[in-house]
């Protein structure tokens, strides 16, 4: 077998080297029996760009299990390493996919927030219940379909500036093609220790490991039991605009949505078991914005993200990763009550400055 046959592992690559000098080092006499002149014989400059039609090394794998270059190229298969096989069921009604869920099958959308939790062992599925032909998709006045991606929505010039630019502030272009506005309000908090599948409070330990460990990225409100911070930036915007949910079982303020985990339980949504999002409703307000902090200029999650938006009776605030559910601040004085741990006092004046330019920008003259 030839080498081109693999994708080159290391090891390959210094056998098929050796091996390919020996096949194209040419010898004096040779040379000018091949040629009249010694340049028609010389090999020409490689070019430092790769050429059309030379293969990537991608992989250190074998193309084919059946044919594999030398010993180190085959992987050994455990039972450890063996894939799950999963069922990908769509159903045809959002009555049907929610009756579908449920006994080892889970809602996939955009795929964003699920694949890596499957990928990485935090989420085990035997079926896939794919939602995109069933939730709503599109904006129709002040109704949003929670299938509508990010994407679409920084984009429409008709749904609140708050909401808009918290999509257009959330991961990357790529990403946000694909994540729905649904998936969006449940993702998963970014904390090292749950992903990393430490036994913390939200894995039904008794201890959040974030307090005596590594915190800087952490919550500042409602860590009295978990850490954590919730890393949405839509549902902050949506929790200042006072959205409203319709699921497949009843209508309810966002705000409902999330709750505080206890010792009873553990989750920060109050979704019940086959519950689906289907619609917000988000009314207009006068004025609002979204600002954010985050540790890189663009597609980052938030340090801290403040959405206001005011309305006739006032100004309503909410805040991103601060808090193990997106965290609405009754007042601006309300950030007194903050209970930061040592790495995580800098979020409080971060907040406290953002906080003062959202309500600034909502309070300016229009076209100021």
């Amino acid at each position: 077998m030839t080498p081109t046959s693999c994708r080159r592992s290391r090891t390959c690559r210094k056998s098929s080297a050796s091996s390919s000098t020996s096949r194209t080092s040419i010898s004096p006499t040779s040379a000018r029996k091949g040629s009249g002149s010694p340049r028609s014989s010389q090999q020409p400059p490689r070019s430092r760009t790769r050429s059309g039609t030379r293969q990537a090394l991608t992989s250190t794998r074998c193309r084919s299990r059946a044919k594999r270059c030398c010993a180190r190229c085959a992987r050994r298969k455990t039972g450890d390493e063996r894939r799950s096989e999963l069922e990908l069921l769509r159903p045809e009604s959002a009555e049907a996919a929610s009756a579908a869920l449920g006994n080892g099958s889970v809602a996939l959308a955009g795929g964003t927030e699920l694949v890596p939790l499957l990928r990485d062992g935090i989420v085990r599925a035997e079926k896939l219940v794919e939602l995109r032909d069933v939730v709503p998709r599109g904006v129709d006045g002040t109704r949003i379909g929670a299938g509508t991606t990010l994407a679409e929505l920084e984009a429409d010039p008709e749904i609140p500036q708050a909401l808009r630019e918290a999509c257009s502030l959330a991961a990357s272009p790529q990403l946000r093609s694909m994540s729905t506005l649904g998936g969006n309000l449940l993702q998963a908090t970014r904390c090292w220790y749950w992903r990393l599948k430490f036994p913390c409070y939200l894995h039904g330990g008794d201890v959040c490991h974030a307090k005596a460990g590594q915190h800087r990225e952490h919550a500042i409100f409602g860590n009295e039991r978990c850490a954590s911070a919730h890393p949405s930036d839509p549902a902050a915007a949506l929790l200042a605009l006072d959205a409203r949910l319709l699921t497949t079982a009843r209508e309810l303020p966002l705000a409902e949505l999330y709750q505080l985990p206890t010792d009873d339980d553990r989750n920060v949504t109050a979704l019940e078991p086959g519950e689906l999002i289907l619609e917000l409703e988000v009314p207009q307000p006068q004025a609002s914005v979204y600002l954010k902090a985050m540790e890189r200029r663009k597609w980052s999650f938030p340090i801290v993200g403040v959405a206001a938006a005011r309305f006739a009776e006032g100004i309503r605030l909410a805040l991103a990763g601060v808090s193990p559910i997106p965290w609405a601040l009754s007042s601006v004085d309300a950030l007194d009550q903050a209970t930061p741990l040592p790495g995580t006092v800098y979020k409080v004046q971060i907040a406290r400055a953002l906080i003062r330019r959202a309500v600034e920008a909502v309070n300016a003259p229009a076209g100021a």
